[in-house]
C-alpha cells in the first residue's frame, strides 16, 4: 500500500512497509518504520562507543548498560503510549502488537526516556559505571536516535500539526486531510528531528569542556524539554490527561527543573574555583574518568583471563 505526501512543495509516494518475506505461504512485512528507528539506535550505540573512553567510561560495561535498558525502554515506550492514549487494550497481546496489522505500534518517547534512565540507573550500580557520566554520554545518543526516529513517524505519517494556513510550507496526504483538513500542515517530526541534530552538534561541542558530571544531561533536559514543549503545541495526536498536552507539560516541567540545578551547579562551582575558572574542575573530572576508565578495564580483563 503506497500513498502520495506533498512537503514542501515535493510529491512523493511513499509506502510504510520496506519490503516483504516470504515464509512458507505467508508473508513477513519489515516496516521503514522500525527500519530508521534501529539505525538511529545503531548510530546512537556507535557514537557511544567510539567517545566512551572519553567519558571515562569501560565500553564493555557501557554495552552491558545499554543491552539490558533498550528492550526494558522500548516495553516502557510503550506503556506511556498505551496508559494516555485513551483506547482500551483488549488482551495482553495486543499490547505487544500481537494480532495487529500495524505490529509493535504506538510507542511514545518520554516513555522510552524515563524508562532508559531508571534502568541505566540500576544497571551502572550493578556494572559500577558512574553514573552521570554514562548519563552524559547517553542523552548525546538520545538525540541522535530521537533525530533520526523522527522520520519513521514522517513515513507513517504521524506525529503533524495543524494548518498552516500556507500554500507550500508544510506538508499534505490522504491522513493530514482526513484529519485536519485540506491545506498543508506543520510537520512537527521535521521541526522535531531538526530541533535533535541541531541539539546534538552543540551539546557533543560543549561536552568536550564538560565543567561537572551530569552538565550534558542537564543541558540535554533544557534543550529538548524546551524545543518538544513548543513543538507539542502544535500537533493534533497529542497524549492528552483529561485537557492537558501530557508531553508538553513534561517537558516545560523538566527543562525548568533541569536549567534550575544547572544555575545552582555553575554558581557553586564559581564559588568553588572562582568565576568564570572552571578549566581546574574539568581537568580534574577528566584525570578521575581516566584513571577510572583504566581500572575498570584492567579488572574486566582480570575476569576474562
Amino acid at each position: 500500500m503506497s500513498y502520495e505526501v506533498i512537503i514542501f512543495g515535493i510529491k512523493l509516494s511513499l509506502s510504510p512497509v520496506a519490503f516483504t518475506i516470504p515464509l512458507g505461504s505467508h508473508h513477513w512485512d519489515v516496516y521503514w518504520y522500525g527500519i530508521i528507528i534501529a539505525t538511529g539506535f545503531l548510530l546512537a550505540l556507535l557514537f557511544g562507543i567510539k567517545n566512551a573512553a572519553r567519558f571515562g567510561i569501560s565500553t564493555d560495561r557501557m554495552l552491558d548498560v545499554v543491552l539490558v535498558t533498550t528492550p526494558v525502554a522500548i516495553l516502557c515506550a510503550r506503556a506511556y503510549y498505551v496508559i494516555f492514549d485513551g483506547e482500551k487494550l483488549e488482551s495482553i497481546g495486543e499490547f505487544f502488537g500481537f494480532g495487529s496489522s500495524s505490529g509493535f505500534a504506538g510507542l511514545a518517547i518520554y516513555g522510552g526516556v524515563i524508562g532508559a534512565f531508571f534502568t541505566g540507573f540500576l544497571m551502572c550500580k550493578i556494572r559500577k559505571v558512574k553514573v552521570l557520566d554514562m548519563f552524559d554520554i547517553a542523552s548525546l545518543g538520545f538525540l541522535i536516535g530521537q533525530g533520526i526516529g523522527r522520520w519513521g513517524n514522517f513515513v507513517n505519517q504521524e506525529a503533524f500539526g495543524g494548518l498552516t494556513g500556507s500554500s507550500w510550507w508544510g506538508m499534505q496526504s490522504e491522513k493530514t486531510i482526513a484529519e485536519v483538513g485540506e491545506g498543508m500542515v506543520h510537520p512537527c517530526f521535521l521541526y522535531e528531528s531538526i530541533w535533535c541534530l541541531a541539539g546534538f552538534f552543540l551539546l557533543n561541542a560543549l561536552s568536550k569542556k564538560r565543567r561537572f558530571k551530569g552538565e550534558t544531561v542537564l543541558t540535554y533536559c533544557v534543550w529538548y524539554g524546551f524545543g518538544r514543549g513548543f513543538i507539542e503545541l502544535l500537533r493534533t495526536d497529542s497524549l492528552m490527561l483529561g485537557s492537558l498536552r501530557v508531553s508538553c507539560l513534561l517537558s516545560f516541567a523538566i527543562c525548568i527543573a533541569a536549567a534550575i540545578v544547572l544555575v545552582i551547579m555553575h554558581s557553586r562551582l564559581r564559588e568553588t574555583v572562582g568565576a568564570g575558572n572552571y578549566e581546574s574542575v574539568f581537568a580534574e573530572n577528566e584525570a578521575e574518568s581516566i584513571e577510572e576508565n583504566t581500572i575498570t578495564e584492567e579488572s574486566d580483563h582480570e575476569q576474562v583471563d
